[in-house]
């Protein structure tokens, strides 16, 4: 007697909503993973380029100018600005969509969801801010307070993909929501407290090309081609007035539909494109062009011996593990949120010290705040040593909490 095979059941309707939310989460991780590898390559590269023999090279390199445009209408910069300026405004174009992603279909689109990512996240910028000032006191090093307030995805995920399924999905859930909040805190800070007084006319026409995208969006127009001219005006007038120009990145991120426009995907699609040249191209060419910090000459000694290499490792190592760990478990204490499935409350301590890694933002901020020169190496040698030794601490903290205990 033979029987007929049944038919492989068909995937139900919660188990598609499910694939659908998972894989972009899921293509995230694995893209921030293996680009904090390629970071890392860069930031090697970048010191060891810097102290060798063609030190000089290196130097020269970042500060040789180009000028694009046509007759008056150019711009003239460092190549080092260029990446800064412009490359970076990309990454944070991605970070604008990230963002967007979890407003309206991520963790963030429920508020007692959100709130226990946020109050961690706040956490670890106050009490790291807070031990920076106190280290250093006032004077000119004070401007680089929000150094060691930064979370670095790539490196944060990477750390946790080296524990392998030794480390639940909520834990990582948890820590990536917290670095994206994280984010949106950087980027008022730097549109605050780093950009300068704006020049009203530029910032009038940089929202004038924003509203333009708007309206594009409202005439229902769904080539992304039609919007770059738009885009390309917004980043120079916000570069032009004053406010950082990475901002028009965020704020072009932030107006992608993230639900389906013209009965299409826009974000995710998008996002799949931009995120890899984003992880391996823009953030490794920004770590090739500010990390190479010239350690001779007596550089090493002097960073090791200043109050803000300090008050920028002792930031981020211990001043992210209390600030995150603590805000977090007195918002258990109240009943304000709760964790992801699969995380326990001794976890969050692992998780507060990796997000003790800082280096890709932290530099940002730093060149932001220093430029260069003294305060600029110090603080660099701090973000080093710092982001290295939160890393080591949080997967050391991680693997050793997330242990179940044996049967009794």
């Amino acid at each position: 007697m033979t029987t007929t095979p049944e038919p492989p059941p068909t995937p139900s309707r919660a188990a598609a909503v499910k694939a659908k939310l998972l894989d972009p989460l899921g293509d995230f991780l694995r893209d921030e993973t293996a680009g904090g590898v390629v970071l890392l390559i860069g930031a090697v590269i970048a010191l060891l380029w810097a102290n060798s023999p063609w030190g000089d090279a290196y130097a020269d390199l970042w500060d040789a100018h180009l000028a694009l445009g046509v007759g008056g209408a150019t711009l003239d910069l460092t190549l080092r600005r260029w990446v800064n300026d412009g490359a970076m405004a990309l990454f944070f174009f991605v970070v604008g969509m990230e963002i967007k992603r979890e407003l309206v279909t991520g963790e963030l689109r429920d508020p007692r969801a959100a709130a226990l990512p946020a109050i961690a996240a706040a956490g670890g910028v106050v009490a790291p801010a807070a031990i920076y000032l106190l280290v250093v006191g006032g004077g000119a090093g004070a401007d680089g307070w929000a150094i060691p307030t930064a979370t670095d995805i790539a490196f944060a995920v990477g750390a946790l993909a080296l524990l392998g399924d030794r480390v639940s999905a909520g834990v990582r859930l948890f820590l990536l929501t917290i670095a994206i909040v994280d984010d949106v805190i950087a980027i008022v800070i730097i549109a605050v407290v780093y950009s300068a007084a704006p020049a009203l006319g530029w910032l009038a026409l940089g929202l004038a090309a924003l509203g333009g995208v708007v309206a594009l969006q409202r005439l229902g127009v769904a080539s992304p081609l039609a919007y770059a001219p738009l885009a390309l005006v917004a980043w120079l007038a916000v570069h032009e007035s004053g406010v950082h120009a990475t901002i028009a990145g965020v704020a072009l991120g932030l107006l992608v539909p993230a639900r389906p426009f013209r009965g299409r995907d826009v974000l995710a699609p998008l996002e799949h494109r931009l995120h890899p040249i984003s992880a391996f191209v823009v953030v490794p060419l920004f770590a090739l062009a500010n990390a190479g910090v010239d350690l001779g000459g007596g550089v090493l000694g002097d960073a090791l011996g200043s109050s803000l290499t300090w008050g920028v490792a002792g930031g981020l190592v211990l001043g992210k593990l209390v600030g995150i760990t603590g805000a977090t478990l007195l918002a258990l204490r109240l009943r304000v949120g709760t964790l992801p499935a699969g995380m326990r409350p001794v976890q969050v301590v692992g998780v507060g010290a990796l997000g003790g890694i800082g280096f890709t933002v932290s530099l940002f901020v730093t060149e932001l705040a220093f430029g260069g020169g003294p305060h600029a190496d110090a603080a660099k040698v701090g973000i080093f040593a710092g982001s290295l030794a939160a890393g080591v601490l949080g997967a050391a903290l991680l693997l050793a909490l997330s242990r179940r205990p044996g049967p009794a």
